[in-house]
């Protein structure tokens, strides 16, 4: 390695240390908004600390010549690479490189080569440190008591340590690129023509159970099998990640890598696309790992996607800002994975900590909520989640009722019927609202959705309902039959403390 550096590298480095991003300059991208949550340790008393800084990034910027682009990046052991690459990536393919003009290939040319550079650039920006590490390790072994040589060793590994996913969306000429690498997670939703909604999911996780990836290893010599076993490498689930060096330049030192021909883990993304976006009415979703495993732990993986797609349908038919939106969504998935942990139930010991979140939405024709709307004008979700048990079970099942009002419409997973929001279309005096039930069951870690027929609602008339003598109106939910349920589950405990419902 150089031990001089270049001015490039120098200014790289001042780059990725600067406080203040060129990228701040540029023009973000209004028909998107972001949402984060730091990590979170939970005590036995059910209280959160955080670990450690938050090591997500984001990037969100409008270029010219109809050009967006959009990143998630998930960091760890420090923040420095995913800032770094969200910095490098911008200024590689926002400052000239992409235009109407190219085709599919180019585009997808332009975005590894730009994965490339960041890769390359990175690593220069730490040439110097990785050298004077090298040195003052192999001066280290025969003074191993001189403690100055230590502390400076120490500031250098935390100097050089580190690394980063990504998932990066590209739209231009109106067409989708999502380029991976990683396991961080990227989702279109599109509402088709017959008013459904289809949840896509763009592409795999680049992770130690993606066959494609083991296979991949094994071809250059790694035993796949003790890799799918061990479920990490170096710490990290990723078979693909930016950074890392220890991954990258010292592989032959790690036990799972050390047969490897040349290197295993790579950081050359995987692109999707393009996928044209004409007449497309719905929203794009780029998710950290963080997020992603925070929702699979509290309520398991096989509905993951769905679930997360309705709280982002429920969220945009209620706010007024696409920031407010994505921030509510990730609050929520924070909130229910620290009340499966309290709950003490089967999931509990998968939720004892969540890294940090970030969620992405970029709408794509997709309308926000009308703040002047009432319930019955405006196609707005009110979910409701109420606590339901059975005594004939050992295992314990969560059920949201989502209260879904005009012009909403149902969620599938290619063919299949699969979350939360039943179309339902009622006017005022005619209809109630449609009613759907998504039961989650933390034993089987399977979802099922059903649609009611209504019969959970009180009918209303064409005019609005009028207050009794307390000031109160009749409820748009009758939750009797909840509440005979839950009583017959719990006559014993209730019977002590007053009953549950209102008294």
């Amino acid at each position: 390695m150089q031990q001089v550096p270049s001015n490039m590298a120098a200014q790289r480095r001042n780059l990725m240390q600067s406080h203040q991003s060129w990228t701040d300059d540029l023009p973000l991208c209004q028909m998107c908004g972001v949402g984060t949550a730091p990590n979170c340790v939970y005590g036995p008393d059910g209280k959160g600390a955080q670990s450690h800084t938050n090591e997500d990034g984001h990037l969100r910027f409008r270029g010219e010549d109809g050009c967006f682009l959009y990143g998630v990046f998930n960091g760890y052991d420090g923040s420095r690479v995913a800032s770094f690459a969200s910095q490098c990536l911008t200024a590689e393919l926002l400052l000239g490189q992409l235009n109407s003009s190219h085709t599919d290939n180019d585009v997808r040319r332009i975005l590894t080569q730009a994965f490339d550079v960041v890769e390359k650039s990175y690593f220069e920006t730490i040439d110097d440190a990785l050298a004077e590490k090298a040195h003052l390790s192999n001066y280290l072994l025969p003074h191993n008591e001189n403690q100055k040589v230590q502390e400076r060793l120490k500031e250098l590994e935390q100097e050089v340590s580190g690394g980063a996913t990504a998932v990066v969306a590209l739209i231009l000429n109106n067409k989708l690129f999502i380029a991976n690498v990683g396991t961080n997670r990227a989702l279109l939703c599109k509402s088709s023509s017959d008013g459904q909604n289809q949840v896509l999911q763009i592409g795999r996780p680049h992770s130690t159970d993606n066959d494609d990836e083991l296979q991949r290893l094994a071809a250059l010599g790694v035993d796949s099998a003790r890799i799918r076993q061990a479920g990490q490498i170096a710490g990290q689930s990723s078979t693909r990640r930016l950074g890392d060096y220890r991954v990258k330049f010292n592989y032959n030192e790690i036990d799972l890598l050390s047969a490897a021909k040349t290197k295993p883990v790579i950081a050359e993304p995987e692109i999707h696309g393009s996928q044209s976006l004409d007449s497309v009415t719905g929203f794009l979703l780029l998710m950290s790992e963080g997020l992603i495993n925070a929702l699979e732990s509290a309520h398991g993986p096989e509905q993951a996607n769905q679930e997360i797609v309705a709280m982002v349908a429920a969220e945009l038919a209620q706010q007024t800002s696409l920031e407010a939106a994505a921030q509510s969504v990730v609050d929520r998935v924070k909130r229910l994975h620290h009340d499966v942990f309290v709950s003490g139930r089967q999931r509990a010991p998968y939720c004892a900590r969540h890294e940090d979140m970030t969620l992405l939405i970029r709408t794509l024709n997709y309308p926000l909520a009308d703040g002047a709307l009432t319930p019955t004008q405006g196609g707005r979700i009110y979910p409701v989640s109420v606590p339901y048990s059975n005594s004939q079970s050992t295992s314990k099942t969560s059920v949201t009722l989502s209260l879904v009002m005009p012009s909403q419409s149902t969620l599938t997973n290619g063919t299949n019927t699969a979350s939360t929001l039943e179309e339902g279309t009622p006017t005022p005096g005619s209809q109630s609202p449609t009613a759907t039930l998504q039961s989650t069951n933390t034993q089987t870690q399977s979802s099922s959705s059903s649609s009611g027929d209504g019969s959970l609602f009180r009918q209303r008339g064409s005019q609005a309902a009028q207050p009794d003598e307390t000031g109160r109106v009749p409820p748009y939910v009758d939750f009797s039959q909840f509440y005979l349920l839950w009583g017959s589950d719990h006559s014993d405990s209730q019977s002590t403390q007053g009953g549950l419902g209102p008294q």
